[in-house]
């Protein structure tokens, strides 16, 4: 049995499948966070949150990392721990340099760094021969606005250091520019408490689906696990709006995407890390989107398992721990499996989900997930703001996006508008 160290987390599926995939490993964990409450009031009511299976449950200032590493040292010394682990984007880092503080297993902090900072991803990969977009660094409207005449609208204006979509957004001329950099200037603290480095990233538009290419590098290698698609709504914002896996790709397309996700995870010297890697299958070729150094969120680890009986969340474990994971498909019943989000377009107080019960009994389904009524809802501006899901797996070939589809419109969720 192995004793993990667990550096805050994600509040939604990650933070079940995370503590599931150690207690089912038969390892146990700390978990180390700066606000407890965070967590404890994501869960249903009357409901434990897994993250109190934790062995014991510490406190400290975990966005101070040069005074979190003297006590995390200590706290070594004290406990012991064969390993660090987050789910959560902006813990990434910390936890690479606990590692390298501890001599515990891991990536190195200058991969993860690289890899969590968009702008410096695109500077290794570019130097290294990965495709990806043209793109612009820049500090300032002024400097964006001279880079957007460099590089010719349509163009996409993201922050370097922002995940699940947040403020992401495409422009087509000046005016959208300015007022997309100043909604992003109006959020200089990230959600947890860490303060924005304020340079954004200006790429060219690309052509093309996007897919994910899921993988986990070990040793040196790295294993593809398989490619995910994805759709998107909510321009001009960049909403995921569901995922099949596999994706329903040519094999030359799939073995495509998978060759340049490989090639993008070495150049970022990623090593022992589940990796999320979203690209773009262009009319030139693919082209990478960004690296996420962690298992893929939006339960796209789930439907990973339920085709193919690998457990993403468990292969982070391992590779955690310095072992190697099982990456061994197994046969599951199924042939695909979807998931789709409910997005909000209006704002105001959710009433019900209308038809929930027919689709709770619907065949097919694998997962159905929905908002609480007297929930808030606004108009949804990034991966954040969904009213639930649905998951729906098939037996036979491609067909669990239309079966999800299908799901979904059988639910109508009745909005209030605020008065």
């Amino acid at each position: 049995m192995a004793h993990l160290l667990m550096v805050e987390s994600w509040v939604g599926s990650m933070s079940r499948l995370l503590p599931r995939a150690v207690r089912e490993a038969g390892h146990e964990f700390t978990f180390l966070t700066r606000e407890l409450h965070h967590y404890l009031r994501s869960a249903p009511e009357g409901v434990a949150h897994p993250l109190l299976g934790a062995r014991h449950v510490l406190t400290a200032e975990t966005n101070d990392v040069d005074a979190l590493l003297p006590f995390v040292e200590r706290t070594h010394g004290a406990l012991g721990f064969d390993g660090v682990i987050t789910s959560c984007d902006y813990y990434l880092p910390t936890v690479a340099r606990i590692a390298d503080r501890l001599g515990l297993p891991g990536p190195t902090a200058e991969a993860v760094q690289s890899a969590c900072r968009k702008d410096v991803t695109r500077h290794v990969l570019a130097g290294a021969g990965v495709p990806g977009p043209r793109f612009a660094v820049c500090t300032g409207l002024a400097a964006a606005q001279e880079a957007a005449r460099d590089l010719g609208f349509p163009l996409v204006l993201k922050p370097v250091d922002l995940c699940a979509g947040m403020f992401v957004r495409r422009v087509d001329d000046e005016a959208e520019l300015a007022r997309a950099h100043r909604a992003l200037t109006e959020f200089p603290v990230n959600a947890r408490g860490q303060r924005r480095d304020p340079v954004v990233l200006l790429e060219e538009l690309l052509d093309g689906p996007e897919v994910s290419v899921e993988t986990v590098s070990y040793g040196g290698a790295v294993q593809v696990v398989g490619v995910t698609d994805k759709s998107v709504g909510g321009a001009p914002a960049f909403i995921e709006t569901g995922h099949m896996f596999p994706a329903a790709l040519a094999g030359s397309d799939a073995d495509a995407a998978a060759r340049t996700a490989r090639d993008a995870v070495l150049a970022l010297g990623l090593d022992e890390v589940v990796a999320h890697t979203e690209i773009k299958l262009t009319a030139a070729g693919p082209r990478v989107v960004e690296v996420n150094p962690r298992p893929a969120g939006n339960r796209i680890t789930e439907l990973v398992r339920h085709v193919t009986g690998v457990d993403l969340a468990a292969a982070a474990v391992d590779v955690a721990l310095g072992r190697a994971p099982d990456l061994e498909h197994r046969a599951t019943g199924l042939s695909s499996a979807a998931i789709g989000f409910l997005v909000p377009d209006g704002a105001g107080t959710l009433a019900e989900v209308a038809g929930a019960e027919q689709v709770r009994s619907a065949e097919g389904l694998l997962e159905l997930q929905l908002a609480e009524p007297g929930k808030a809802v606004k108009a949804a501006g990034s991966n954040n703001e969904y009213l639930g899901h649905v998951m729906a797996g098939d037996t036979d070939g491609p067909g669990a996006r239309k079966r999800v589809e299908e799901l979904l419109a059988a639910l109508c969720p009745k909005v209030v508008a605020a008065r």
